[in-house]
């Protein structure tokens, strides 16, 4: 059972323990009714507002307690300083330059105000002609880290306002992490895929200034095909296969709005969901759990580019493996783009990151940097939190994780407008959301002032439409 696995079932025991003591409190109501006639016109009342509460404020999957400080550690050479606050503008110290540095954040201790139990706290980022607003959870108390990336210049100058709304800043324990990378979207970069949307949600901004960019996408994704098949009429293997071949297409017909050729973007079409076992038994073929297709061929009809498996199209993790080393040699890409091992909990995401690691001891081939994303969390299923177009403030990290330095590149309205438009192409961030999806958000909207984008129904129009991304950077040795 892996960690969000773990945190899932933890999170469960306890809504059924608040259940249970729900249904006592209405058996006790039910016990004074009886003697209290007045009582039983009480009961539905209390039960609607019971029901409203929960879905205002208690349905987010946060698996750990909003008072923990985040855990985070960075590399040695990571330029540091001490920063004050006057008037709510941030005065930095006259020794370290940050003027070159493209990747900013800032350490604050928030405290929550009664109404941040109730409405999510936000810290506002401000000069002159800018606006940022950057969210965390209700009841937070303790260290978070703002992003100001692309604020350089604004600091050096003390034009640089916080707002708080809904918390406090803790003054006296602000420290500035100020990082300086090359422009790693201008050097030869791949990115791993384990689905189809992957690459878009983690790194659309960055490979949409790289015509030298491949894309590697290594499942067909054609799981959860309920959709479709509740829609088309289809059997649940008719269904899966078609979800498969949509992604498939998706894949390699994406990137082409950010102008990638398809001889860059290359579908493999393993199994979704069966990478690990396949790592696990490496010369054992693993077919789909739900398509009952044990052929990776099928998905590689729009492939321009032949892999080594291609000779006997089976789903094992040595033709895997062999399929990524022939892709690496062929592309040499400078940078690659992955899934964080520590942060994303997602199995394939997880199996993608091992495949790398033992693909990389094998290649004559070697890139200079290893740059991470995370596109699911372990405990945290709203992060980022806040609204669509505003800054990405860093993941709750409540378990030390390996000391890396990151890289947040800043996201022009332009490019943001394009990684829109390449979500919505996405198949699977198409279907329209479950009626009690909805009526949530419409409760959200109403007791706690949460906004959706109207860009798409589906929550990484929200998540991933930000005006950063964000990446752990890995140098190889």
């Amino acid at each position: 059972m892996n960690k969000k696995q773990q945190l899932l079932k933890h999170y469960r025991q306890r809504k059924r323990t608040i259940l249970l003591g729900i249904i006592f409190l209405l058996c006790l109501l039910i016990i004074l009714a009886y003697f209290i006639p007045f009582v039983a016109y009480c009961i539905p009342l209390v039960i609607i507002t019971i029901w409203l509460g929960h879905e205002a404020w208690f349905a987010d999957h946060l698996f750990y307690s909003a008072k923990q400080d985040y855990l985070y550690n960075f590399p040695t050479n990571t330029l540091q300083s001490t920063i004050s606050l006057n008037d709510g503008f941030i005065k930095l110290p006259s020794s370290p330059s940050i003027i070159t540095h493209d990747t900013i954040f800032l350490s604050v201790t928030l405290e929550t105000s009664i109404m941040g139990y109730f409405l999510d706290p936000y810290i506002t980022i401000s000069t002159d002609n800018f606006i940022d607003r950057q969210e965390f959870e209700r009841g937070v108390k303790g260290l978070r880290y703002l992003n100001l990336s692309g604020l350089a210049k604004q600091l050096t100058e003390g034009k640089v306002k916080l707002t708080s709304h809904h918390c406090n800043i803790i003054i006296n324990e602000l420290s500035l992490y100020a990082f300086n990378h090359p422009d790693y979207s201008q050097q030869r970069m791949m990115i791993i895929a384990p689905h189809a949307d992957d690459a878009e949600l983690a790194a659309f901004g960055q490979y949409s200034k790289n015509l030298a960019t491949s894309i590697i996408t290594l499942t067909q994704g054609e799981i959860e095909a309920n959709y479709y098949q509740c829609a088309l009429n289809l059997s649940k293997t008719e269904a899966a296969q078609l979800k498969g071949r949509l992604r498939s297409w998706d894949s390699i017909a994406i990137p082409l709005w950010a102008k990638i050729p398809i001889t860059q973007s290359i579908q493999l079409g393993y199994y979704c969901m069966q990478l690990q076992a396949m790592q696990k038994n490496p010369q054992q073929p693993f077919g789909s759990l739900e398509s009952a297709e044990n052929d990776i061929r099928l998905a590689r009809i729009f492939n321009s580019l032949k892999v080594p498996s291609d000779k006997d199209g089976l789903p094992t993790w040595h033709n895997l493996t062999q399929d990524m080393q022939m892709l690496i040699e062929h592309f040499q890409p400078e940078v690659i783009i992955l899934p964080h091992p520590q942060l994303d909990p997602h199995e394939d995401h997880i199996a993608a990151s091992s495949l790398i690691d033992e693909v990389l001891t094998q290649t004559h081939w070697q890139p200079k940097t290893l740059l991470y994303y995370a596109n699911h969390l372990h405990d945290n299923d709203r992060w980022p939190m806040g609204q669509a177009h505003n800054g990405i403030a860093l993941p709750p990290i409540t378990e030390p994780l390996a000391n890396l330095a990151l890289w947040s590149p800043v996201l022009t309205p332009q490019t943001q407008f394009n990684k829109i438009l390449a979500l919505g192409m996405q198949h699977d961030l198409q279907p329209p959301m479950p009626f009690k999806k909805k009526l949530r958000r419409l409760i959200q909207t109403i007791l706690t002032g949460r906004k959706w984008p109207k860009s798409g129904e589906n929550e990484y129009f929200r998540k991933a439409i930000r005006l950063h991304e964000l990446f752990w950077v890995k140098p190889i040795k």
